[in-house]
């Protein structure tokens, strides 16, 4: 019997090996790397081992002792240029000065013996200064959470201390409220429409349920470059809609329809109304259809009747879809890139900058957690609310 259990969990087991594989390889590997390079930064003590090793002894107020100067000197004689560089930018990026500063100090170390006495204040009077030796101390360790502070404005200071960074310095905060702040009129623009639009559907029967149906499901369909690119077409000022109203007389010029916030909020509603509609949907198709005649024989008005019985029972498919359609637009970035301008970027935007055109890629990761930190706790809040489509305490 034993044997034969053994057996079918080995089978089992290699049943689900190859969905465990691409779970692996496509989903946790490159989350953890998204997490390693927001959190580890080894530019320092891949450069500047000997350093990163004694340097954590400084007490940051007395100058480094001898061993620390000589270690230090050690390495500049050692380094590779190539590993020098992503040391210097670090360290720069905490004290300007650096790049200049290091490059004078290697020159004086490889022309020094190992062993011979060191005077770093001789070299250049900024080594005196211990704000560059807490630089080089503070970026030893392989860790840091410098770029999880920096995606929400955050440094630490000499002291260690957490404190906002310098106005004008970064708009990473502003942004982060810039893309919760659309996303959230997205799905109120969602809501408005989605929540009639699939009443409609389930109120009506055969070919005129499919058709409202197919007119939600046709755009899931459709490549969502190519929609928000027809939305580019619509909404430039000499597109179909400035057209037909100039054409009507209700306007006499172009309406301001593209490059800004009115052009991404039409765009994205549109490509995401699909996930309102059919959460919804699914919830009042299963409602019985007796109760609404059932308030209208006990005098309740359609009106009364449909925020008393209707939109209680309809509540879940509007909250799971809220918390869908919200998901997905904060992390939206073809279509705020096309018909939005430079005030209309969301985090995403910010994201593919640093990765792309800066390379820094820790910055990248960083603000790429706090997507996946709030996108997280939507879905587990998403997924309690639509588990069996059950109502809300159910």
């Amino acid at each position: 019997m034993t044997d034969v259990t053994l057996s079918t969990r080995l089978r089992a087991g290699l049943l689900v090996l190859p969905l465990a594989l691409f779970l692996a390889v496509f989903f946790i590997w490159p989350l953890w790397t998204m997490i390693a390079v927001a959190v580890r930064d080894d530019a320092m003590a891949g450069a500047l081992p000997e350093t990163a090793a004694v340097i954590g002894g400084w007490d940051g107020e007395a100058p480094p002792s001898m061993d620390i100067q000589q270690a230090f000197m050690k390495d500049l004689r050692e380094v590779d240029n190539a590993k020098l560089g992503p040391a210097v930018r670090r360290l720069n990026s905490a004290a300007s000065g650096f790049r200049t500063l290091m490059g004078k100090t290697q020159r004086a170390a490889r022309d020094m013996a190992d062993g011979d006495p060191v005077d770093m204040v001789a070299i250049d009077d900024r080594w005196g200064d211990p704000t560059f030796w807490t630089a080089i101390q503070n970026a030893a360790s392989p860790y840091t959470d410098r770029n999880l502070l920096a995606a929400v404005d955050l440094e630490r200071n000499d002291a260690g201390d957490i404190e906002a960074r310098p106005a004008g310095s970064s708009a990473n905060r502003l942004i982060i409220w810039r893309t919760f702040s659309i996303a959230a009129v997205i799905t109120l623009f969602c809501i408005a429409i989605g929540l009639p639009y699939a009443m409609l559907a389930a109120s009506v029967t055969g070919w005129k349920r499919n058709i409202l149906l197919l007119a939600v499901l046709l755009p899931l369909w459709t490549s969502l470059l190519v929609r928000t690119a027809a939305w580019f077409i619509l909404l430039q000022d000499q597109g179909l809609i400035n057209r037909t109203l100039m054409d009507l007389g209700l306007i006499s010029g172009p309406l301001p329809l593209i490059f800004n916030r009115a052009g991404v909020i039409v765009a994205m509603t549109h490509v995401l109304l699909p996930f309102m509609v059919l959460p919804i949907y699914s919830v009042i198709t299963a409602i019985p259809k007796n109760l609404m005649p059932a308030a209208a024989s006990m005098g309740a008005s359609p009106l009364r009747a449909f925020w008393r019985v209707l939109l209680p029972l309809s509540l879940p498919g509007v909250l799971s879809g809220s918390l869908l359609v919200f998901m997905v637009a904060i992390g939206y970035y073809i279509t705020p890139a096309l018909v939005g301008g430079p005030n209309d970027q969301m985090i995403s935007s910010i994201i593919a900058f640093y990765a792309l055109q800066t390379a820094n890629w820790g910055m990248a990761g960083a603000l790429g957690i706090i997507l996946l930190v709030v996108t997280t706790l939507l879905y587990v809040v998403y997924n309690r609310l639509s588990r069996n489509g059950a109502p809300l305490g159910a």
